[in-house]
């Protein structure tokens, strides 16, 4: 048989969810939580604290329980996830769409984050991602050509990354990332719908094969209000 306070808190985060429960609402008081579930303040204060820990609402002194904004996407920072891995958590309606695709020559600052010679194409990929109708991510991707063979649109458009260790049988393997807020660039204004936003968080990924090759630098640029970037963490002494 479940605890009680987590009935309870199963309860608050199905009602905040469905939206009985806006961002920045108080939720009722310990009190009157007691009196509706039949249960002690104990039990109450246990679920409100789950509640506190997986982000459903911040307790502030003298005011109460205020339900916080749940309705960001989250995006794990530690991870190395395609998007169509990660769409698959999201649910809602998504589509990609490929902006831009095509073959160049590395100009020395790509030269650099690839760690790669002019002498070596690379692919440019270009790809706005749009969740339940609102464009929201930008995806720009670098990647050898003498690694990556035979991309298209069609690949690009579902994963570039099952294309790559199914098709061509390579293994990716891990990747440095860096996390920075930037002012958006009318690239970002083109293809992305900001709103009001001027502003957009980017992840810089530097990707590499199981045999420690750098063959992928990605730039994944995030409208900021939807999604919220999470990692786990373990304390080792």
């Amino acid at each position: 048989m479940q605890n009680k306070f987590l009935t309870i808190y199963n309860d608050l985060v199905r009602q905040i969810q469905r939206g009985e429960y806006h961002p920045g609402e108080i939720l009722p008081s310990e009190h009157e939580l007691k009196e509706t579930y039949e249960t002690s303040r104990e039990t109450i204060r246990k679920a409100l604290n789950l509640l506190v820990q997986n982000g459903y609402i911040h307790k502030v002194r003298g005011k109460g329980s205020v339900v916080l904004d749940h309705s960001k996407f989250e995006f794990p920072v530690s991870g190395l996830t395609s998007f169509k891995e990660l769409s698959e958590q999201f649910g809602g309606d998504i589509h990609t769409t490929v902006e831009q695709l095509f073959l160049s020559e590395p100009g020395e600052e790509l030269q650099k984050a690839l760690g790669c010679e002019e002498d070596i194409r690379v692919w440019n990929i270009v790809r706005s991602r749009e969740i339940n109708g609102e464009r929201i991510i930008l995806d720009k991707d670098y990647l050898r050509q003498d690694y990556v063979k035979g991309l298209t649109k069609e690949v690009a458009e579902v994963s570039i990354y099952e294309f790559i260790e199914e098709e061509l049988g390579l293994e990716i393997s891990f990747a440095k990332k860096q996390i920075v807020v930037e002012e958006a660039t009318e690239e970002d204004k083109k293809y992305l719908d900001l709103k009001e936003h001027t502003q957009v968080v980017v992840i810089r990924s530097y990707v590499y094969l199981s045999d420690a090759t750098l063959f992928q630098y990605t730039e994944s640029r995030h409208r900021p209000d939807k999604f919220q970037f999470v990692d786990f963490a373990r304390r080792v002494k």
